[in-house]
């Protein structure tokens, strides 16, 4: 299953006439792996965790980010991952909600 799943994801080639070093578009599965996560446990009730997952996502980007000379991209993807945070929390919270409102 996982091959199959990163079979979509090559380790490197091209994105956009650029040369990529690493996973072709693995910020993509990135992204949803985290929003799945995220959703997970929101619906769990367990904020902590989806602040966990939020947290080890930054310190793995810090790194890439700080080296960065391009503040527009570090911006760019900081606005992104905390934009996506906050939907899928809310997603959740809203399923949350509706859930507990039909089984009460």
């Amino acid at each position: 299953m996982i091959a199959s799943i990163l079979r979509k994801y090559p380790i490197s080639g091209t994105e956009n006439n650029t040369s990529v070093n690493g996973l072709v578009a693995g910020g993509e599965l990135i992204g949803y792996l985290e929003r799945v996560l995220i959703l997970t446990f929101t619906l769990m009730g367990s904020y902590v965790a989806v602040g966990f997952v939020l947290a080890a996502k930054s310190i793995f980007r810090f790194g890439e980010l700080n080296k960065s000379d391009d503040r527009s991209m570090t911006e760019y993807v900081l606005i992104g991952s905390l934009v996506s945070v906050v939907i899928t929390t809310l997603i959740g919270t809203l399923i949350s909600l509706g859930l507990d409102v039909k089984i009460k």
